[in-house]
């Protein structure tokens, strides 16, 4: 049986063969990706001022390496060893030195905690780790119908993953309107997620959404608190 399965696996067409590795590469990226969901589980439990001094000098820290390949040839020999294989396409482009999903994830958490009330900046990342995840491994797997750059199943997949994160993640109040809200912001999301074909996802999401949820909170329940939460 070892044998047959092998011989068959080896008379695969070659583009079937490509497209598995591809999207066991893309499994193990989301499944780091899903890592940075401890961003958003830590900073519920600390302040801003704290959640900016850990940002702000690994996202510095993220940046200076991830840049210095483009650069330096130690640094490039180093990185391309041991994490060039996590590397999409683009993001080994010499020409266009764009930063990598790291880098993008870690500048959209400081951008969210600096930008928004802690309970928005919790809201959009984690729908940004959860959604993004979801929504790629969906839409890579089953995608077949075009949506903007992406597939509809894909976006699909997103709204509905970042509607059970708007279900669990904590709130101000808990009010029905909160989530009505909540879910709105998720619309929101999964249509920027699929239009950000030269933006990367990682920045637009959680800034889309957290812009979103700041726009409907003043506009929906303006009396409530956004800044709770300490």
């Amino acid at each position: 049986m070892t044998g047959a399965s092998s011989h068959a696996a080896d008379n695969r067409n070659p583009l079937e063969k490509a497209a598995t590795i591809n999207y066991r590469s893309e499994v193990i990226r989301k499944g780091i990706h899903l890592c940075s969901l401890s961003i958003p589980l830590i900073y519920f439990f600390i302040t801003r001022s704290m959640a900016l001094t850990l940002l702000l000098p690994l996202t510095a820290a993220f940046i200076t390496v991830d840049l210095s390949r483009y650069y330096i040839p130690a640094v490039s020999r180093w990185f391309y060893r041991w994490f060039g294989w996590l590397l999409r396409q683009h993001e080994q482009d010499d020409g266009r030195k764009r930063l990598n999903g790291a880098s993008n994830v870690l500048i959209s958490a400081t951008l969210s905690v600096f930008l928004f009330p802690k309970i928005i900046a919790i809201n959009a990342f984690a729908i940004l780790i959860i959604s993004d995840t979801t929504s790629a491994l969906i839409g890579r797997r089953f995608g077949k119908r075009r949506f903007f750059g992406k597939s509809l199943e894909g976006s699909l997949a997103f709204f509905l993953s970042a509607v059970l994160v708007v279900l669990v993640a904590p709130k101000i109040q808990y009010l029905p309107t909160e989530y009505a809200i909540g879910i709105a912001a998720a619309a929101i999301g999964a249509l920027v997620e699929a239009a950000s074909v030269r933006i990367d996802d990682n920045l637009s999401i959680p800034i889309s959404i957290g812009l979103s949820l700041w726009g409907l909170y003043a506009l929906v329940l303006p009396t409530l608190n956004l800044y709770a939460l300490p």
